[in-house]
């Protein structure tokens, strides 16, 4: 059998949004399950729009979330040269010919033949005049087939036929030497011998254009998929407007890559009721079979939903490790390289039940670093009084006296202080939250106790006691 070779084209004219991603994926996925090669190739012949650190995006984008290439990147800006060779092939073959119209010639021509309610395209004006060595701007055009159909069996809408009849004789190299997009795809599909296309379905337009040149070159067909578009809430191609399309965009608001690819290949493909799944079993479950023909609604919340459960369900080093730039985006950059590694994911799960992204994350563990805690003024002015001062003095004496920390054994002391005391559990364990975390919530009290460690709990709860003293 010949071996499975996909491809991902994007252009970098921009950063790699979503879309792509998902469009990435697939073909990764694909590739992985049948043990073939995935091929990334830069498409940056559009000069104008075209800038490296686009293309340094989409490498870092392709990167985060865990999509590796077996080959490239490719830049088609470095074939020029096997282009304008094929290009040539094709007018010596007599399925290319030179045309010299002139753009306002040919939109007036367009124009005109809107107005009578004809086609738009190319009317064929130069088709048959033979021209071999223009002079001035001459721009080379492909012969499509004007009779017939061409067929194609998508792997995801089916069989699909065009009319010939309505097909241009597009330009496949213009008159500055520069080659189209239409005419540079098809060559390096070819050469690179992609073997299936898989592609969003904006580009179901261009199939049609590019099967007969495939045929007139002498290449196998690949076969070809176009996935649906992801649209936002409002059913409108999504875009800025619905939030975020840039991929790094949710790097920086605190979702973990797992999530975001998991949740991207739901977004169009479905394996029963399953929601969540590992690298693994995607792999091994995915079939184009189980891609869905209609456009996916990009939905936020549920978004969120699969980056808390994967914040909850991933190791806890893991999440540490990309909690990481966001600590030093907060601020805490110079703390966390004091910490060690095994403190940091055991942060990660004293607050992993109570966030859903990141950035909640860094906020909920902000007060374990460094000695000292900062208050939230109103719950320091409720809970960290006067009356309180000396059942907290008492139980500082108590953990005090014990030389190193036992959840159980503070925990007792506790319950015990509370009991001598009469008081409810949750009037001392208040002022205590607060006293060692600056706020009114927070995890379990002797499970903050045990990620403070001894000494900083005690420096805090003297450091409480002396605010409800003073109040």
């Amino acid at each position: 059998m010949t071996q499975i070779r996909v491809r991902f084209a994007p252009s970098p004219t921009g950063f790699l949004h979503i879309g792509g991603v998902r469009t990435a994926l697939f073909n990764w996925l694909f590739a992985r399950q049948q043990k073939g090669v995935f091929v990334l190739r830069i498409e940056d012949t559009d000069q104008s729009r075209s800038t490296d650190e686009s293309i340094q995006a989409i490498i870092e984008g392709l990167k985060w979330v865990g999509l590796d290439w077996d080959e490239g990147p490719y830049r088609q800006t470095e074939r020029m040269d096997l282009y304008r060779s094929h290009a040539v092939k094709l007018l010596e073959k007599g399925e290319a010919y030179w045309c010299i119209c002139k753009a306002e010639e040919l939109d007036a021509r367009r124009k005109e033949a809107e107005a009578k309610g004809l086609s738009p395209k190319y009317d064929g004006r130069c088709r048959d005049r033979g021209l071999t060595n223009p002079t001035g701007d001459a721009a080379l055009r492909f012969k499509a087939p004007q009779e017939g159909e061409t067929v194609v069996d998508d792997l995801i809408k089916g069989k699909i036929v065009f009319d010939n009849n309505v097909q241009d004789d597009l330009i496949i190299l213009r008159s500055n030497g520069y080659p189209t997009y239409n005419f540079s795809v098809v060559v390096d599909d070819a050469l690179m011998n992609i073997t299936h296309v898989v592609r969003g379905d904006d580009h179901l337009t261009n199939t049609p254009r590019q099967v007969p040149i495939f045929q007139a070159l002498g290449f196998p067909v690949p076969q070809f998929g176009h996935l649906p578009m992801i649209l936002g809430s409002d059913k409108a191609r999504l875009s800025k407007r619905h939030g975020a399309t840039s991929i790094m965009a949710y790097k920086d608001m605190g979702y973990l890559p797992e999530a975001m690819l998991n949740y991207l290949v739901r977004l169009g493909w479905s394996h029963g009721d399953q929601e969540l799944f590992t690298r693994q079993e995607l792999t091994e479950k995915f079939s184009w079979k189980n891609v869905q023909t209609s456009a996916a609604v990009f939905n936020p919340e549920k978004l969120l939903w699969v980056n808390a459960e994967y914040i909850k369900i991933s190791p806890p080093a893991q999440v540490a490790q990309a909690l990481v730039p966001l600590l030093q985006a907060a601020g805490l950059g110079g703390e966390v390289q004091t910490v060690p590694a095994g403190r940091l994911a055991q942060l990660v799960v004293l607050v992993k039940e109570r966030v859903k992204t990141l950035v909640e994350m860094v906020d909920w563990v902000r007060p374990y670093f460094g000695q000292a805690v900062t208050y939230d003024e109103e719950a320091a002015k409720k809970f960290l009084t006067p009356a309180i001062a000396p059942i907290l003095a008492k139980l500082l004496t108590r953990f005090e006296a014990f030389p190193t920390f036992s959840k159980q054994q503070w925990e007792g002391a506790f319950k015990q202080l509370v009991e001598e005391e009469g008081v409810k559990m949750g009037q001392l364990a208040q002022p205590v939250r607060v006293a060692l975390t600056g706020r009114a919530a927070s995890p379990g009290l002797f499970d903050v106790m045990e990620v403070l460690g001894r000494d900083r709990t005690l420096f805090r709860l003297r450091q409480g006691n002396e605010r409800a003293s003073q109040a």
